[in-house]
């Protein structure tokens, strides 16, 4: 049972409070049929603590909905009837078609152009959907909830090996292209054993959603950790004791799944069914809004000193980079964009910490769309703008998420950033006037001759260091004035 009360809706919603509460509920249906009286009790007082806590917050819109353990019980009529009376709206009841989609458009709102397959495991079912693009493929409900599986396989791995395998082997994977083979883990289940990897190999960043693993690796990984209770297992303790007994069923599913449709990797993903329904409800136009811009916008109207200043430096370092003539991907692009809107957002903080705190913030905020190495790009690029460009200031953590193309990038910005803090003082209305022009000797920043006064040693050895950063001489020109200093 879960809350999750958003600030409104957005293309990157943010969270105002999120409880959950693991009630068990699906416990018992596979034996009984019905959902077991301890499990309604236990899920009756925590939608009664809900709805006190929605009122208190002045939620204006709720939505209900309900999965595999209500749609399958026998009794889970009589506990929707009993849910609608107390939460005071209808309760969806998703089918396993509706369920698989959901979890794919929630896949689709946190990842910048999925492709793969989505597999959702709840826990009394595994949900199977394909996508590509921005439209979710048909998706198939199966038996496989963590839940269930321990049930039907009365606790025992060996069983539930064969449970999962018998499941399984009539399913059509959708033919995919290798190297293309990602599959996207959703659901708490597996969230938790992608966790216990990522503490296991001493990961830099505590960050789940886009935390990926090569197949090989996870199909290694999983048959170690299948082991009731995870019994021995390195670690075990990062996994919350109410999921201990489900992870290693989890691990079971995960492996077969990885080895049936010949995955590449397998990624983990914060977003699901709740981000899918969400996603749905929003406008078009919002719907088509890259989300990691989104997010880097709302940072910058909340901590810097001229959310305008942002948008300079977008038009600014697009004229830079193409006087430079480097090359960049459509997602360099974004994220050049993206880092612009965040380069002031660490100016509150004492000078001395004013690059680690924006690190640390950007490094660990709840983006979706982004991958890690992404990630770390934006994060030291206004390390750079406001820390200086040296390299031994730079978190070791950050170092080992880059790839090599995107270090050297996010120097460049970095050094870029600097030189347009000087020119500013990261205030709207001077950038655009202040242009960077390649010729023979070198780059050359040209002031407009009315602004001529902000011609000084520190401005110039600053674009010095820029230009020395892409190769080449740097100087300080007035516009109209043949003389550069």
């Amino acid at each position: 049972m879960r809350l999750v009360v958003y600030e409104r809706k957005a293309r990157t919603p943010t969270m105002l409070f999120n409880e959950k509460v693991l009630a068990g509920l699906g416990k018992g249906v596979a034996a009984t049929g019905r959902l077991a009286d301890e499990s309604v009790a236990g899920a009756i007082a925590a939608l009664t603590r809900f709805r006190v806590l929605s009122d208190h917050i002045g939620v204006i819109e709720t939505h209900v909905i309900a999965t595999a353990a209500v749609r399958d019980a026998s009794n889970g009529a009589d506990f929707v009837h009993e849910v609608e009376r107390l939460i005071g709206v209808p309760v969806r009841i998703l089918n396993g078609a509706e369920e698989a989609y959901y979890s794919a458009l929630g896949v689709i709102s946190g990842f910048w152009r999925s492709r793969g397959i989505v597999g959702d495991m709840g826990g009394g079912s595994l949900e199977l959907v394909e996508v590509s693009g921005k439209t979710p493929g048909e998706g198939d409900s199966f038996p496989l909830g963590g839940l269930r599986l321990a049930e039907t396989a009365q606790g025992r791995i060996s069983k539930a090996q064969k449970i999962t395998d018998e499941i399984l082997k009539d399913y059509v994977w959708p033919a995919m292209i290798p190297g293309d083979r990602t599959f996207y883990a959703v659901g708490g289940t597996w969230r938790s054993l992608g966790r216990l990897h990522l503490v296991q190999n001493d990961y830099p960043l505590h960050v789940m959603h886009n935390y990926e693993i090569p197949a090989a690796e996870a199909i290694a990984f999983c048959r170690s950790v299948s082991k009731a209770n995870l019994e021995g297992v390195d670690c075990a303790d990062v996994v919350s004791k109410q999921r201990r007994t489900l992870v290693p069923f989890g691990a079971v599913v995960l492996e077969r799944v990885l080895r049936a449709m010949k995955a590449d990797r397998v990624v983990f993903s914060a977003t699901g069914v709740r981000e899918g329904l969400l996603h749905e409800n929003l406008d078009p136009a919002i719907q088509a809004e890259d989300p990691v811009i989104g997010a880097a916008r709302e940072l910058s109207m909340l901590r810097a000193r001229a959310p305008q200043h942002g948008d300079e430096l977008i038009d600014w370092t697009d004229q830079v980079f193409a006087e430079l003539g480097m090359d960049e991907t459509e997602n360099e692009r974004r994220l050049r964009h993206a880092a612009c809107l965040l380069s002031d957002i660490g100016w509150r903080a004492h000078p001395d910490y004013r690059g680690e705190q924006s690190l640390s913030i950007i490094s660990n905020a709840a983006f979706v769309g982004l991958d890690h190495a992404g990630r770390a790009y934006l994060a030291a690029a206004v390390f750079y703008r406001y820390q200086g460009l040296g390299e031994g200031a730079l978190s070791p953590a950050i170092k080992r998420l880059f790839t090599e193309r995107l270090r050297v990038r996010a120097k460049i910005l970095g050094a870029a950033l600097r030189v347009a803090s000087l020119v500013s003082a990261s205030m709207a209305g001077m950038l655009p006037s202040v242009d960077v022009r390649r010729d023979p000797a070198g780059l050359k920043l040209i002031l407009p001759s009315d602004l001529s006064g902000l011609d000084g040693e520190r401005l110039r050895k600053r674009f010095g260091q820029f230009a020395r950063i892409v190769g080449t001489e740097g100087a300080v020109g007035v516009a109209g004035n043949k003389k550069a200093s």
